[in-house]
């Protein structure tokens, strides 16, 4: 899988919840609208905040400079991360697994995507995307976790998400790139 990160060698400390972070979103701040977060330092946008990597070979680095060490490298462009602080030019990142590094601020897209994620006690290997936002509404799709969507739209508890071969709703929760009860036009 090309979304992988690849390790240049160096030690890495992985502060990977990921139960927490994937399915429960820990430490995520309840949303109802973006403009309710604090403004980050650098850009005057809410900090914390979900991006996307913008090219397919990105840098992630030890910290805010092109002096620190790279860590590893993204090979895939759209994948969702989250912003979780600001210095000058510098993000520092949060990826779904849990990872956090530093990158440059224009290797990151405002384009949002997201990356299907299952329940906690999946009894099923999909994850379903409907036809429409509804509980009730026909199959669309039955996605794996792990596809990679783009985020067109959420209303709080259903996200439109349309990638290669789908496009339908999926239940918000069941996302790793949107806040709960976030609203996305």
């Amino acid at each position: 899988m090309n979304w992988v990160r690849r390790s240049t060698g160096r030690k890495r400390v992985w502060a990977t919840a990921l139960i927490g972070a994937v399915l429960g979103h820990a430490g995520a701040p309840a949303m109802g609208a973006v403009s309710d977060l604090p403004a980050g330092s650098a850009s005057g946008l809410p900090v914390p905040r979900f991006v996307s990597i913008k090219a397919d070979r990105v840098n992630v680095r030890a910290g805010p400079t092109r002096d620190h060490d790279v860590t590893w490298v993204y090979t895939r462009a759209g994948l969702p991360v989250e912003i979780i602080a600001e210095f000058e030019n510098w993000r520092r990142i949060r990826d779904w697994e849990g990872a956090e590094g530093w990158v440059y601020h224009s290797l990151l897209s405002g384009k949002r995507t997201a990356i299907v994620v299952a329940p906690a006690k999946a009894s099923a290997d999909f994850v379903l995307l409907l036809a429409k936002a509804a509980a009730d509404a026909g199959v669309a799709a039955k996605l794996q976790p792990g596809v990679l969507g783009i985020v067109k739209s959420c209303g709080g508890r259903w996200c439109r998400l349309v990638g290669s071969g789908f496009d339908g709703w999926i239940a918000q929760d069941r996302l790793w790139g949107v806040y709960p009860n976030e609203k996305v036009e």
